[in-house]
C-alpha cells in the first residue's frame, strides 16, 4: 500500500514538472518573437538617392512622409491695395567745434578755443599751460584786457603786445598766428602738439622771444590752480 503511494506520488511529480517546462519554453518563444519585433521597429527606415546639395537624412524623412523639398517652399501674395506706411523720424542739426567754443565766457573756454584754432590738442595738460600763461600776462580776475589775454603784438596793432582786437575769438586765431609763423616759437608748438609735460612747454615759452622778460626763467611763473572767471558781455564777439 506503501509503495503504491510513493509511485504514484513520483509520477504526478514528474508530470507537474514537465507542465512547467513546458511554459517556460512558451515565455522565452514569445520574448524572442517581442524582442524581434522590437529591432525592426527601430531600425531607420531605408536610404532615398538625393541630389547634390540635398541633405541625406532630410530628403529620407521627406521620402517617408511622401513630400519633396519643393512642397515646403512659401510664398506671399500682396494685394494690389496694399500702400506703404509712411514713417516720420526726428530731424537733426550739428554744429561746429568752433561755433561751441566761440560761445563760452571763461577764460577756461578761451584757453580751449586757443588750443582748437592752433590745431593744438585739447588735452588737460595745455589747458593747464595756457591757463597759467594768460594769468602771467593779464592776471586771471581780468584776462580779457583788451580783448589779447595773451599780450600778443600779431595782428594787434601793438608790437609790444599791448594793442587790442574787435573780439576774443580774432584774438585766439592771432594767438595760433604768432606761434605757428615765427619760428622763435617752434620749441612751444612742438610741446603743444604732442601734449608734453607742462615743465617741458612752460621752459619753451621762457626761453623763446614772447615775453622781453622771459617770465624770470621761470621765477615769476605760479603753479597753483587758475580760478574760472567769466568776461563780459560782448567780449567774444
Amino acid at each position: 500500500m506503501s509503495n503504491f503511494f510513493l509511485r504514484s506520488g513520483s509520477g504526478a511529480g514528474r508530470s507537474r514538472s514537465g507542465r512547467v517546462w513546458a511554459r517556460m519554453l512558451v515565455v522565452a518563444a514569445a520574448a524572442s518573437v517581442v524582442g524581434l519585433a522590437s529591432v525592426t521597429m527601430l531600425a531607420p527606415p531605408p536610404s532615398t538617392a538625393v541630389g547634390p546639395g540635398v541633405d541625406s537624412g532630410s530628403a529620407s524623412i521627406d521620402a517617408a512622409s511622401g513630400s519633396s523639398l519643393a512642397d515646403e517652399l512659401q510664398s506671399l501674395t500682396v494685394p494690389g491695395t496694399a500702400t506703404g506706411v509712411s514713417v516720420t523720424r526726428d530731424g537733426y542739426g550739428a554744429t561746429s567745434g568752433l561755433e561751441n567754443l566761440s560761445k563760452g565766457s571763461t577764460n577756461r573756454d578761451w584757453a580751449v578755443l586757443v588750443l582748437y584754432m592752433a590745431g593744438f590738442p585739447t588735452s588737460e595738460s595745455n589747458i593747464t599751460v595756457m591757463l597759467r600763461w594768460m594769468r602771467q600776462e593779464n592776471g586771471p580776475d581780468d584776462w580779457w584786457l583788451r580783448n589779447n589775454p595773451l599780450n600778443n603784438g600779431w595782428g594787434s596793432g601793438g608790437g609790444s603786445g599791448l594793442g587790442s582786437y574787435a573780439n576774443l575769438v580774432i584774438a585766439a586765431e592771432n594767438v595760433g598766428n604768432a606761434l605757428h609763423g615765427n619760428p622763435g616759437y617752434s620749441a612751444i608748438v612742438a610741446g603743444f602738439e604732442s601734449s608734453a609735460p607742462t615743465a617741458q612747454i612752460e621752459a619753451a615759452i621762457w626761453a623763446s622771444p614772447w615775453a622781453s622778460s622771459h617770465y624770470g626763467n621761470g621765477s615769476h611763473w605760479a603753479y597753483t590752480p587758475v580760478p574760472e572767471y567769466a568776461s563780459p558781455a560782448g567780449t567774444w564777439g
